[in-house]
């Protein structure tokens, strides 16, 4: 595995120890800019064109170099990623908050150059993508999936993980780092995107699924606070999660290849605004969304619900006033 430049890793422990950026945003900064830096070696014709893209070394790369690039790189390397890599709008978005923030980090905070290349570089339009959930019906059948598995300790597990994602919306990090000792009676507090802390809210289902499952939950664990377990005793995997939902997916007869564990998440806030009447700012909050033009993907999921708020406007079935014949 090739080493990466000082001035990428100084980047890195910066965003994680200073400006409190989760591990897992990190990574995705880190395979971003390993990437662009890749780019920028084949651009300047430092390495062999016949080296493969992804084993093209960055360690070599300084601050020297980097104070040679302008906005026609940039603009050089989004187009690369869109012909030569397929990226689609939201990737190149991402890609470039990366760059963005790489660059303003190198010019604004610690001075090491001296003109901000990414300063003007534009975002594409990103285009307006539906959520894809399961209906109401298809979660009942995930859900009866679940409980015709014959080994109680995992059926109860796999029960109560399943509800929790679609009854509270939790992300996949977010559930499998739960610990027993943040579930205060109907509340859970859990870190999210960027280190935010929020509360989740239980309901009856959630709150009996949770206490069933610990009637069973092996003692002798190897992880004494962590709420689910492998069949090691050990706190699942993130992987291990996506694994066990796939699994009941196909089960259930449900598409792995349009439904998965992130969908769930979907599932449980489309649930909540189509069936619950939440508030936008509500949903968002439940959520752990920075902006609520995140959460409002979800304001287009039912037209009739739209065609149902037009028809209640108390001007509805208003009617014209008959026309007065003795004014004619």
């Amino acid at each position: 595995m090739h080493k990466i430049p000082s001035v990428l890793e100084d980047y890195l422990n910066y965003m994680e120890t200073i400006k409190g950026t989760s591990s897992n945003t990190v990574k995705e900064y880190f395979f971003d800019l390993r990437t662009f830096l890749r780019f920028i070696k084949l651009r300047y014709k430092l390495v062999n064109n016949d080296t493969p893209f992804e084993d093209i070394d960055i360690s070599d790369i300084n601050i020297e170099l980097i104070k040679k690039i302008t906005i026609l790189d940039l603009h050089a390397y989004i187009s690369y990623m869109d012909k030569n890599r397929n990226n689609g709008n939201s990737t190149k978005s991402r890609k470039i908050a990366s760059l963005r923030s790489f660059f303003n980090y190198l010019y604004a905070k610690v001075n090491l150059i001296t003109n901000n290349p990414a300063d003007k570089l534009e975002s594409p339009k990103t285009d307006t993508r539906q959520p894809i959930y399961l209906t109401l019906e298809e979660c009942e059948k995930l859900l009866s999936t679940i409980l015709q598995n014959k080994n109680e300790v995992i059926r109860k597990r796999d029960y109560a993980i399943v509800l929790l994602f679609l009854n509270c919306g939790l992300r996949l990090s977010e559930l499998s780092s739960i610990n027993i000792g943040k579930i205060k009676h109907d509340t859970l507090t859990v870190i999210g995107k960027g280190n935010k802390e929020r509360t989740i809210y239980f309901n009856s289902a959630c709150m009996e699924a949770i206490n069933d499952y610990l009637t069973v939950r092996p003692k002798d664990s190897k992880d004494k606070e962590a709420l689910f377990l492998s069949i090691r005793k050990q706190r699942m995997s993130n992987r291990a999660i996506q694994h066990m939902i796939e699994r009941y997916l196909k089960k259930a007869g449900l598409d792995t290849s349009v439904y998965s564990t992130h969908k769930l998440r979907h599932t449980a806030a489309t649930l909540m605004y189509k069936y619950g009447n939440v508030d936008i700012r509500a949903l968002q909050e439940i959520l752990g969304h920075t902006n609520v033009s995140t959460t409002q993907i979800y304001t287009h999921i039912d037209d009739e619900r739209l065609r149902d708020a037009v028809k209640s406007n108390p001007l509805a079935n208003i009617k014209p006033p008959s026309p007065d014949k003795s004014n004619y």
